[in-house]
């Protein structure tokens, strides 16, 4: 089963990381200046998550390929890493699919 790893950023911003059962970043979000903030974004991707039409399947300007995975509004809730082929990143998409519903939540922050 994957995770949603909690974790603060240098500038103090809150983020979390969706890891697949081998324990790669599947899915990464943005800054959130509050934690409460973040757990939404957790939970919007687990809802999300479920729905191929949320994800959007992009290239970036070296070639490379990456996926955004969006909320019922529009807004971006993750982004992959960059992936090397058109295959290996939807590939990532059904792993986020398949481990983001159940994932457990592991908040390595120490402020509430």
């Amino acid at each position: 089963m994957g995770k949603f790893v909690i974790s603060k950023r240098k500038n103090g911003e809150f983020q979390f990381n969706l890891l697949a059962t081998n324990g790669q970043v599947i899915l990464t979000s943005e800054g959130y200046s509050a934690k409460a903030s973040c757990l939404n974004g957790v939970e919007s991707v687990k809802k999300n998550a479920q729905e191929d039409s949320r994800f959007e399947r992009k290239v970036a300007s070296d070639g490379r390929f990456y996926f955004v995975l969006k909320a019922s509004n529009g807004q971006v809730v993750g982004q992959s890493q960059m992936y090397a082929s058109e295959d290996t990143r939807d590939a990532g998409i059904e792993s986020v699919k398949r481990n983001a519903p159940d994932a457990e939540v592991v908040d390595e922050t120490t402020e509430a």
